[in-house]
């Protein structure tokens, strides 16, 4: 399957700008004021633990004939519902409804001081923003974080999703089991507080994109280098260390065999993403993140699972290498 000519034009076009809008000086708000969405941005207003929150998300239309179905995509840890751009023009372009939020803690949505984050709070979160849309079933495709959130979600919403997506999930491996360290909230916040441009893109140049670099990726490290950058660095640390706490301690991957969904798994075979790896033991980290490894002991663990193996990409296929990922994506929702 080959992506229509004129989706490809506005890929590549999206491409030029996202290059020439990289600025790894920006300085943004703490809830990512400054930075433009290539969707317009909608808002989410509920209350959670007692605090009033609101969810930034984009609710994009199908470009051409509809095809019925409603695609949520869920962002990492490291990413916004932005960097979705490509996914979100191709996927419309096939006749998706597409719904890419901002979670709770992360963008352009709330930073709240003393929440507790969960990936069940999380999954309700994002279940109620759906039902205030109107959306009984989606699929639902998770990468990075958005991938443990994702499995979260089919767990505990199983009739609400009608095809489950993992890129390059976090979470194949319980990274506390097999012998990492705990970080405290406050050790990671401190971490947190050095965050840089240079230091996002060290972290995804080595673990992301397998040493190589491109200047289209600096748009995204300038997002969330400019949160940091910005007068909300504080707020943006304190609640990207208690994330980075409910990633390390709340593995799923244990859960795998209940996900009654059908999944696709969608495996960067040069990712070596491992949280907690820079503190653990040499011999410890040097086996944790072996991604082509994880893949195939995910997909048998999965009842319905498909894996397909990326073998060259890395941990972001969709930015790497959209052309490829895409047909891969389409060719895997289109076989449900």
């Amino acid at each position: 399957m080959r992506l229509h000519a004129s989706i490809l034009a506005a890929v590549l076009g999206m491409i030029c700008l996202a290059s020439a809008n990289a600025n790894p000086q920006a300085s943004y708000g703490p809830q990512l004021e400054g930075f433009t969405y290539p969707h317009p941005m909608q808002r989410f207003e509920f209350s959670s633990q007692g605090k009033s929150l609101s969810m930034a998300f984009m609710d994009v239309a199908p470009l051409g004939a509809a095809n019925g179905r409603t695609a949520v995509l869920l962002h990492g840890k490291n990413f916004c519902g932005a960097t979705w751009e490509r996914t979100i023009q191709v996927l419309t372009g096939a006749g998706y409804r597409v719904i890419a939020p901002d979670q709770i803690g992360f963008c352009a949505s709330t930073k709240p001081e003393g929440y507790q984050f969960s990936f069940n709070q999380l999954a309700a979160n994002t279940h109620a923003l759906l039902a205030s849309r109107g959306i009984q079933r989606a699929t639902v495709i998770g990468h990075s974080m958005g991938g443990m959130l994702a499995a979260r979600y089919a767990l505990e919403y199983p009739q609400a999703v009608e095809q489950l997506v993992l890129v390059n999930p976090l979470g194949l491996e319980d990274w506390r089991a097999e012998g990492v360290p705990y970080a405290t909230i406050d050790q990671l916040y401190q971490g947190e507080l050095r965050t840089s441009f240079d230091s996002i893109k060290a972290y995804q140049q080595r673990f992301y994109y397998n040493g190589q670099w491109r200047p289209e990726y600096d748009r995204w490290v300038s997002m969330l280098a400019g949160m940091y950058a910005g007068p909300g660095r504080e707020i943006v640390a304190l609640n990207q260390a208690q994330t980075s706490d409910m990633v390390f301690t709340q593995p799923v991957v244990h859960e795998f065999g209940r996900i009654a969904t059908p999944t696709l798994l969608l495996i960067g075979g040069k990712d070596r993403t491992a949280p907690g790896a820079n503190r653990a033991p040499r011999e410890v980290a040097a086996r944790l993140g072996n991604y082509p490894e994880l893949g195939r002991r995910a997909a048998a663990a999965i009842p319905n699972a498909t894996l397909v193996e990326l073998p060259e990409l890395g941990h972001s296929p969709q930015v790497e290498a959209p052309e490829q990922f895409h047909e891969a994506l389409l060719r895997g929702l289109a076989s449900r």
